[in-house]
Order: C-alpha cells, then sequence, then structure tokens
C-alpha cells in the first residue's frame, strides 16, 4: 500500500479506499466485515461511505465493525456523505443547514462515533444557497463534529465557487472531490480535473472500473448474466449494457487494457485502476468490492506502475470524443500558447 496526503490537508491516507456501497446489499454483514479486516490487514486506512448506501446499512455495518477492532479503529480515515434523500419529508434532502445538521447527526450515530474525519457532499443542491452549506460545514469543523468537508459529482465550476466562496469569507476550504473518474469516463479532465488542480482539491475518484467493464469480464453483444452488477441488472443507471455495448470506443478501451495487462502479468482490474491513480489530482481511488476475491485482486494495483508508453497508450485509446470546440483541439488550441517564436 502506498500513502498520500487527503487533498491539501496535513492527514495522511492510503492511495486506495474502500468503497462500501455493496455493503447491507450485494455483500452482507459478514462478508462486509471480511472485506474490511483484508482491506486493514493490506495496509488500507481510508473507508467511505455515504448516509443512502443501503439506507444507512452500510453505515451500521462499519460502525459496528469499527467498535469490534479498536485498535485497527485508531488508524481509519472515515468519510462519510449526505445530500440525498432519506425520508419522504421537504426537508429529508439537499444541502440545507437544516438537512445536514439531521443527516450528520444521524451519521454520526449510526457509524457509533463522534467524529467523522471527512465530510462529503454527495451532490450539489440547486435550491440552497451555497453560503448556507459552506457555513453549516465550517460551523461542522469548529465544533468538531468533522475533521474535513468535500464535495462528490460537483462540476468544475461548482467546486471553482465553492473554492472561492469559502475563501472570501475566512471559511473553512473543502479539500477533495469525489467524481466518476475511469478509462471510459474522462469527460471531467475538461472542467473538473483543472478545477480540483487550481483549488487544491484531492480527487476521489469513484467506479474507477467502470461499474466492472473495464475488468474484462463482458463480451461484445453477448448480455451479461449471473453474478455480476450488469449480469443482475443489465440496464443499471449510467453503466448500462445496451449504450455502452453500441459504442467502438468501449471494446477498443477494454482490448487495450486487456492487452497492457497481458504484457505486465497482470489483470485487467489492476491496469485500469492504476491508469487511474497515475492521474493528475488523485488522491486515492476508490475501491468497490463485493468479496474479499475481489478486493484482494483489486489492492495488488497499488504497486502496479505503469510505463509511459503503457500509460501513453491507454491514454490515446481513451481519449474522449469531443467536437472541436470548445473541448476539441480547436478549443484547446485557443487556451495555450508557446513561449517561442
Amino acid at each position: 500500500m502506498r500513502y498520500t496526503t487527503l487533498g491539501s490537508s496535513g492527514t495522511v491516507v492510503s492511495t486506495q479506499c474502500l468503497g462500501t456501497m455493496t455493503f447491507g446489499a450485494e455483500a452482507d454483514e459478514a462478508t462486509s466485515g471480511d472485506i474490511i479486516t483484508a482491506y486493514v490487514e493490506a495496509g488500507g486506512t481510508f473507508l467511505d461511505t455515504a448516509d443512502v448506501y443501503s439506507t444507512g446499512v452500510s453505515e451500521e455495518i462499519i460502525g459496528r465493525w469499527l467498535k469490534a477492532h479498536p485498535d485497527d479503529a485508531k488508524n481509519i480515515v472515515l468519510t462519510t456523505k449526505g445530500r440525498f434523500a432519506m425520508g419522504k419529508g421537504h426537508n429529508d434532502q439537499g444541502l440545507s443547514r437544516r438537512h445536514l445538521r439531521q443527516a450528520l447527526d444521524a451519521s454520526l450515530s449510526r457509524l457509533d462515533v463522534d467524529h467523522i474525519d471527512l465530510y462529503q457532499m454527495h451532490a450539489w443542491d440547486a435550491v440552497t444557497p451555497l453560503e448556507e452549506t459552506l457555513r453549516f460545514l465550517d460551523d461542522a469543523v469548529s465544533a468538531g463534529k468533522i475533521g474535513y468537508y468535500g464535495f462528490s459529482n460537483y462540476l468544475g465550476y461548482q467546486v471553482t465557487k465553492a473554492v472561492h466562496t469559502a475563501r472570501e469569507h475566512g471559511w473553512t476550504p473543502p479539500v477533495t472531490l469525489q467524481p466518476q473518474y475511469n478509462l471510459l469516463v474522462r469527460d471531467i479532465e475538461h472542467e473538473v480535473v483543472p478545477a480540483c488542480l487550481d483549488g487544491g482539491l484531492g480527487m476521489l475518484p469513484w467506479s474507477p472500473l467502470a461499474g466492472g467493464w473495464l475488468t474484462g469480464k463482458y463480451q461484445r453483444d453477448t448480455t451479461p448474466t449471473g453474478e455480476s452488477r450488469l449480469g443482475e441488472d443489465p440496464e443499471r443507471g449510467m453503466e448500462a449494457w445496451g449504450p455502452r455495448n453500441k459504442q467502438e470506443r468501449t471494446w477498443a478501451v477494454i482490448d487495450a487494457v486487456g492487452e497492457v495487462a497481458k504484457e505486465a502479468g497482470v489483470s485487467s482490474a489492476q491496469v485500469a485502476l492504476a491508469w487511474v491513480a497515475a492521474q493528475p489530482a488523485v488522491t486515492s481511488v476508490i475501491l468497490g468490492a463485493r468479496n474479499v476475491t475481489q478486493l484482494t485482486d483489486n489492492l495488488a494495483a497499488a504497486d502496479l506502475d505503469l510505463t509511459a508508453e503503457q500509460l501513453d497508450e491507454l491514454t490515446e485509446v481513451s481519449a474522449p470524443q469531443m467536437d472541436d470546440y470548445p473541448y476539441g483541439p480547436a478549443g484547446i488550441g485557443q487556451r495555450h500558447r508557446s513561449v517561442t517564436v
């Protein structure tokens, strides 16, 4: 395992973070506990959850594991998220002071802790004034309920606006952004990654294996079956089988990952994870696993350094397909200049 600081903060975390969205859903409590134990034994120190994961059950499972392993718990950097609906009331969602106060207290209770190291806003809230959200988070830091805060699924301008609003008021600044980022989903490189680099936020990519696509377990034009996310639900969200299967880019990327994996003598999953970890602004890559076997394979990516040629090959084949302006060659050319004549 390798380690780095959490964004611009002084807290050290492992460069692989254990995501726990499967806990209480795809993984029962016993399996979830085994996953945490295997992760910690491998040197992992960073746990990520959210209140909506299995409607609070993921947090409860983690809380019980932490209580049962007090020595290991001391080394865990714990993060959870709030924003999405946890009830049917008008104020049971969002980033208002009212909802965040209730959500944070509920997460603290389910996790059975009095402090959360990193509290992340799970998505932007267009209804609540940004100042209201940031002031609450600054108050939560001052009260000792959270150590740091960050965001998830924010656009570039939203990250930049939050950073500068916090600076303007002298409030605690954000330290992280948790976006979807992988070899099949790279559009964040146009605005979101530069915003994070400019604001000093460390990125915590979720779905680094694109919902299992980059493991090489799916075959072109063959609808997945069996015990996998797409096998159980081929139309699952953004990673749905149909649309991605139709894209030539999908299979070109998967084939390239497989070739690099064969060349390096490792799994496709390890190659895909190593590519994400090598990208600018990335602090820690979130691993999602439904069993210890999956986790063990993914953890091996921490020690994999792809060559410059392999990184370039993967970056080229997975390049986002954009129009010429503003993110294509013409637009990029307008935003850069040479210092030589």
